[in-house]
C-alpha cells in the first residue's frame, strides 16, 4: 500500500502538469500568430511532435511504431481531423480570438463528443447529461456574446468566434474516430500516426504560404514556442496523460481536463495581459460545470 501512494500522487501531478501544458498552448499559439503563417506554426510544432512521439513510442514499445495497411484510413481520418484541420482553425482563429476567450469555446468539447456518441453510438444519454449540455452550451454562448447571448441573434459571431469552433468540430471528429482506431491501434501508436500523417498534410499548404521564408524570419520566442507546442505540450502530455489513464482510468482523468481554460485564462492575463471580464468568468463557469454534469 505505501508502495502505491506515491505512485498514483505521482500520476495526479502529471495529471495537473498535463494541464497546465495544454492550457498554456492558447498563449504558444497566440504569440507565433504574431510572425508565422498558422500553416507554417502547425507543421512546425507537429513535425517536432512527430518526431519526439516516435521515440517515445520506441522506448515504451521497443520499437518504432507500425501501422498496418488496413488500419491505414482510421489513421489518415485521425491525421486529417486531430491534426490538419484542428491546427489550421487553431492558429488562425488565435489570430483574432484572445487566448483565455478560446479556450472557454474549446471548452464545451467533451459535451459536444457526448452528444454525439449518444446518436452515434447509443450511449446513454440520461437527464443530467441533457442539463449539463444546454448549461455547457449556455456558458460558450455568454463568453462568445461578452454576457449577452441575445447579441447573437442580432450581429451573429465573429470570424474568430467561428474559427474556434472549428476546433470543436474537428476535434469532435478526432475523438468519435480514435474510438474506431483504439479497437486495432494502441493509444500511442494512434496518436504518434495522426501526428506524421497530419504532419505530412500540412506540409503542401505550409511551403505554398512560405514556410522557408517563415523559418528564416522565426524570432527566437518562436522557435521556443514551436518547441513547447510540439515536444511539451503535444508529446510529453500526452504521455503523461494516457499514463494516469492506465493507473486511474480515463472517467477519473478526463474531469481534469475541466483545468485547461482556468490555466490557459490565468497564463493569458499574466503573461499576455488580457483583461479577465466577468462575462468570461460567469460564462466560464456554466462550460466547466455543464461539462462535469455530462461526463459524471
Amino acid at each position: 500500500m505505501n508502495q502505491e501512494r506515491p505512485s498514483l500522487a505521482g500520476r495526479y501531478v502529471l495529471l495537473v502538469a498535463s494541464m497546465a501544458l495544454w492550457g498554456g498552448t492558447w498563449i504558444a499559439g497566440r504569440v507565433l500568430g504574431e510572425s508565422l503563417h498558422p500553416m507554417s506554426s502547425a507543421f512546425l510544432r507537429f513535425l517536432s511532435a512527430s518526431i519526439f512521439l516516435a521515440l517515445m513510442t520506441r522506448r515504451a514499445e521497443g520499437r518504432l511504431p507500425r501501422l498496418a495497411l488496413r488500419d491505414l484510413p482510421h489513421a489518415l481520418f485521425l491525421g486529417l481531423t486531430g491534426v490538419f484541420a484542428y491546427s489550421h482553425f487553431f492558429f488562425t482563429g488565435l489570430k483574432f480570438v484572445p487566448a483565455g476567450r478560446a479556450a472557454l469555446i474549446v471548452a464545451c468539447i467533451p459535451v459536444c463528443i457526448a452528444v454525439c456518441s449518444a446518436f452515434l453510438f447509443r450511449e446513454r444519454f440520461g437527464p443530467l447529461r441533457v442539463v449539463g449540455t444546454l448549461l455547457s452550451l449556455c456558458g460558450v454562448a455568454v463568453v462568445i456574446a461578452d454576457g449577452n447571448p441575445l447579441a447573437l441573434l442580432q450581429g451573429g459571431m465573429s470570424r474568430g468566434d467561428l474559427l474556434i469552433l472549428g476546433c470543436v468540430a474537428s476535434w469532435t471528429a478526432y475523438s468519435l474516430g480514435g474510438k474506431a482506431a483504439m479497437k486495432r491501434i494502441s493509444p500511442l501508436s494512434a496518436v504518434t500516426w495522426s501526428c506524421i500523417l497530419g504532419t505530412l498534410m500540412l506540409l503542401g499548404p505550409a511551403v505554398h504560404v512560405g514556410l522557408g521564408a517563415d523559418i528564416q524570419h522565426a524570432r527566437p520566442v518562436d522557435w521556443a514556442c514551436v518547441f513547447f507546442l510540439g515536444v511539451l505540450a503535444t508529446g510529453l502530455a500526452y504521455f503523461w496523460y494516457y499514463e494516469a489513464i492506465r493507473v486511474i482510468g480515463a472517467a477519473r482523468s478526463g474531469i481534469f481536463i475541466n483545468l485547461v481554460p482556468v490555466f490557459a485564462i490565468v497564463f493569458g492575463f499574466l503573461l499576455l495581459g488580457e483583461p479577465v471580464h466577468l462575462s468570461l468568468i460567469l460564462g466560464g463557469g456554466m462550460v466547466i460545470a455543464g461539462v462535469w454534469l455530462t461526463n459524471r
